[in-house]
């Protein structure tokens, strides 16, 4: 077992990593929204980590609190990213659709480049050396951190489809000038689902700071956006599920199939594209669709008419 984890363990983390970034976008399309930040709020997430663990202004506090200096990375990775997130969000969610997926790209753009320029970003060489709560060998074990908060977010997600939000922000998904005829506010709720996203985002990425060891502006790039993406799209955005089973399957893949080279990198554009293809609504609303899809029913044979006695004539 210890020969096992210390072999995949680092790869399941990844998975559960993936997972929890795929729905970091999940919640933006539940109120349709196709936006692409979450590579800038994870990137901002983990220099917040990065800088607090390592910049000497924070040695004082690094010594006071011990591994208690952990928590609070993700507690302030948090609440930047949600206040970023309502200051990118208000302005941008009045754009739709494509439009607004080119605005998200150009901030990640925009947040890449000014962590290229900032001294206390490391420009672009980035930050080295960021303690870990556990040792390199140990690096499965931030499954116990990555994995309450993936169930936290699952459950979260759960719970907020049932309530009243999540109905509003189905409402707007289908029809956003029906839901605001109604007295749904969208650009309320659009925030709220953008923001949500963000801090989900930000607090995987102060979590990941630690387990890569390094911080640089590669971590939060249009590719970055476009993997994402690909995680919902080919596990599901209809359901809280489909992220974390695209995200797990595109991340296992390429590493599953290492042995073949080169050619591990042309299956995983296969899988996309035969996804993309045959699963429009991705793997898990294809199991959904197969569970709900009621057995064929035989056709019951035709009933012979009936036979009238014929009338006695008096």
């Amino acid at each position: 077992m210890t020969d096992f984890l210390a072999t995949y363990g680092f790869l399941m983390v990844t998975m559960i990593q993936a997972g929890l970034l795929g729905l970091s976008l999940y919640f933006p399309l539940q109120a349709g929204q196709l936006s692409l930040a979450s590579p800038g709020f994870y990137a901002l997430g983990g220099y917040v980590a990065a800088i607090m663990l390592v910049n000497p202004a924070f040695a004082g506090l690094r010594d006071a609190l011990g591994n208690g200096i952990f928590p609070l990375t993700w507690l302030v990775a948090a609440v930047l990213a949600g206040i970023l997130g309502v200051a990118v969000g208000v302005p941008a969610l009045r754009l739709r659709g494509i439009y607004l997926a080119l605005a998200t790209i150009a901030f990640v753009e925009i947040l890449r480049v000014i962590s290229l320029n900032l001294t206390i970003t490391g420009g672009a060489i980035g930050l080295f050396g960021i303690p870990q709560p556990f040792g390199i060998v140990d690096r499965w074990q931030y499954i116990f951190i990555f994995g309450p908060l993936l169930i936290v977010a699952l459950v979260f997600a759960r719970q907020l489809e049932r309530s009243r939000v999540g109905r509003a922000l189905r409402a707007i998904r289908e029809d956003e000038l029906a839901a605001d005829a109604m007295g749904v506010p969208p650009t309320q709720y659009k925030v709220l689902a953008f923001v949500i996203g963000a801090v989900l985002a930000g607090i995987v990425g102060s979590m990941s700071a630690p387990l890569l060891s390094s911080w640089n502006a590669r971590q939060g790039t249009f590719d970055a956006s476009i993997a994402i993406l690909a995680f919902v799209l080919i596990g599901g955005s209809r359901n809280i599920w489909g992220p974390v089973v695209g995200g797990a399957l595109l991340t296992a893949v390429p590493e599953v199939l290492r042995f073949l080279a080169d050619w591990r990198l042309v299956i995983n554009g296969l899988v996309l594209v035969v996804a993309s293809l045959y699963l429009p609504q991705g793997i898990v609303g294809a199991f959904a669709r197969v569970r709900r899809t009621p057995p064929p029913t035989r056709p019951s044979p035709p009933t012979p008419p009936t036979v009238r006695p014929a009338e006695v004539k008096s």
